[in-house]
């Protein structure tokens, strides 16, 4: 189970690569870590996944190449090998020596079959992704994507604002009799509404053409939605770690069992205790009624005495 937890979350943290695939232009994550690896697909139109643990990679591995044994862990080192490059963008395998062919299935799945050569003999593989739930799409793509867009938007609105300032720098210097040392150097002012009706006209057809999104996934965006997913798992794990502290603090019933306890500990006494406290209060109140009588002679005499005043 920790397994599992620990290569979902090293796979949210890895960006989306775009790939072309048997023609097929594609964004995709993928985790191999010891015998298991989890990968996500996307063209735009449709989210697959496939996660493979070992057992089950042996039995796939025996099932598609029935002449060859080997132990799993060859079985997944050469698929590492071979299937890597593909799905990272970085360089394609030599010719001749591995081809995956992409094949879209009737329930709406999507295989890609591998054959290549372990040892000199024919290896084959298949990834056989099936639709991606609703949850593993928002969490890998809604969520940072639309935590990349506010970023950007702010990005955007504080570069705007500088460049209005710096108009007003710029006409302050003119007013002083500052002038340019080089004509090209010169640029317009900068007209928010403007810039945006020009940029919106001109880039909005060229973005929304077919398949282009995924090709423009670049190294900023790609650097971006990490830091977006790395931030937004160490919360989402900090918050567990919470209501784990919440959840297995003290019992409140044995608490206010223990409580009660002491009170009843304190209201019931040994006989000794209780015999002594007794002499204690009737000591206090014989000193208290002593006190009390001199009181009343001290008073009774000062009554005796005459009054002096005017009138004697």
């Amino acid at each position: 189970m920790e397994g599992t937890e620990a290569s979902a979350n090293a796979l949210l943290r890895q960006p989306w690569l775009p790939v072309t695939i048997d023609g097929w232009n594609l964004l995709v994550k993928s985790c191999f870590r010891g015998t298991t690896y989890h990968i996500l697909l996307t063209d735009l139109h449709g989210v697959w996944e496939e996660t493979m643990h070992s057992a089950a990679i042996q039995s796939r591995a025996q099932e598609l190449n029935k002449r060859l044994q080997a132990s799993v862990q060859a079985f997944f080192t050469h698929l590492c090998e071979v299937v890597q490059p593909s799905l990272s963008g970085s360089s394609q395998p030599p010719e001749g020596e591995a081809g995956i062919v992409v094949m879209q299935m009737n329930e709406g799945g999507l295989n890609l079959r591998l054959k290549s050569k372990l040892e000199g003999l024919p290896f084959f593989w298949e990834f056989r992704c099936t639709p991606a739930p609703i949850t593993v799409v928002c969490l890998h793509l809604v969520q940072p994507l639309l935590s990349m867009s506010q970023l950007l938007h702010q990005q955007v609105d504080q570069l705007e604002d500088l460049l209005l300032r710096k108009d007003v720098e710029i006409q302050d210097y003119k007013e002083n009799g500052a002038t340019l040392s080089r004509a090209r150097l010169q640029t317009d002012i900068f007209e928010r509404q403007t810039f945006k009706g020009d940029f919106l006209a001109k880039t909005l057809p060229a973005l929304c053409c077919e398949l282009r999104g995924v090709r423009d996934f670049g190294g900023d965006l790609r650097e971006l939605y990490s830091a977006v997913a790395a931030h937004g798992n160490s919360r989402k794990r900090k918050l567990a770690e919470q209501e784990h502290l919440v959840a297995t603090g003290p019992d409140p019933a044995i608490s206010s069992g223990a409580e009660e306890k002491d009170v009843s500990e304190q209201n019931h006494s040994s006989p000794a205790e209780e015999a002594g406290n007794q002499v204690v209060q009737t000591s206090t109140a014989q000193q208290q009624l002593v006190t009390c009588r001199r009181a009343e002679r001290a008073s009774t005499k000062a009554k005796k005495k005459k009054a002096v005043g005017l009138f004697k």
